[in-house]
């Protein structure tokens, strides 16, 4: 067998690994295969007898390749590209798996952190690589690697807990349309907190009071408590969709693809402490509102 034929058989051996390793650092399967692509390269034009620990050498360059690109994307001054080996590295198919069961939710989280902290953070929490492997791929001390990878493992967990909430928001709103499509009176009391407060804007006091022969809600500037509240809203919500209003959960109601009024929901400690109801014209312009797809947003009955 000759260098070629070598090289190709144990790179080969490492490609699937080496393009996770990528993927998880570029968020991009196309530019991971580039910078896979790449390493081998940079394998046919060294000294490839002379490394002793290949998946080692590879993850180093491939690390380093992926580093420059990130920083391309996120310039940063004090930071220069230097290719260096690593010591042993344990990288067995079970981690492949569990970073690639990740998901791109993951992939969005990771586009928060500047490039050093994520090279630390997939190397050491995705790939079990140690902080002294680490080290010298983004040219830091042991020490300052650690610290990386602890602040972006922290900066991961915070966006998770956001979205966690945002998730438990959405469902809370959904079963409070639900609940009030449906008339359910004793589910309504229970999502609401028992002082919650119901708002509407003056548009929406005018159109609702034209409109109470044909069941409009009778809408008043502010009422307060989870019974008058949840009164007011019974049987109602049929045509209103889940949304998200200027980035919180919410409820949109429209025609002709134009939106017509707005539920803004605040939510503390599980429980819905105000709704406020807009249909002033240059607030619902204003608003950025995005229906949020899925079971919970069908109309139902």
């Amino acid at each position: 067998m000759n260098k070629q034929d070598w090289l190709a058989e144990h790179f080969n051996r490492h490609r699937q690994h080496l393009q996770s390793v990528a993927y998880r650092m570029l968020g991009s399967s196309n530019e991971a295969e580039d910078a896979v692509q790449e390493a081998w390269l940079r394998l046919n034009r060294s000294d490839a007898e002379q490394i002793n620990n290949l998946q080692g050498w590879l993850i180093t360059v491939v690390s380093r390749i992926c580093l420059d690109q990130l920083r391309a994307r996120k310039p940063e001054a004090d930071d220069a590209a230097l290719d260096l080996p690593i010591g042993n590295q344990q990288g067995p198919e079970t981690e492949l798996l569990i970073a690639d069961s990740l998901g791109p939710a993951l992939l969005l989280l990771l586009d928060t952190l500047s490039p050093p902290e994520r090279i630390a953070f997939v190397l050491h929490d995705l790939f079990d690589l140690s902080f002294a492997d680490i080290a010298p791929i983004i040219e830091r001390s042991e020490a300052a690697t650690r610290q990386l990878a602890s602040r972006a493992r922290r900066q991961v967990q915070g966006a998770k807990s956001r979205r966690q909430d945002d998730t438990q928001q959405q469902h809370l709103v959904a079963a409070f349309l639900q609940a009030s499509r449906q008339g359910d009176f004793q589910a309504l009391l229970s999502l609401l907190h028992p002082d919650a407060i119901l708002r509407a804007d003056a548009t929406a006091l005018k159109i609702t009071k034209a409109n109470q022969a044909k069941g409009a809600p009778q809408f008043e500037a502010e009422m307060s408590g989870a019974t008058k509240v949840a009164n007011t809203l019974k049987g109602k919500a049929m045509g209103a969709m889940l949304s998200l209003v200027d980035g919180i959960p919410g409820a949109t109601w429209g025609a002709n693809g134009t939106t017509m009024v707005a539920f803004c929901f605040s939510i503390t400690d599980g429980k819905i402490t105000s709704i406020d109801v807009v249909m002033d014209r240059v607030r619902l312009d204003n608003m950025d509102i995005r229906l949020i797809e899925g079971p919970a947003t069908e109309q139902g009955a």
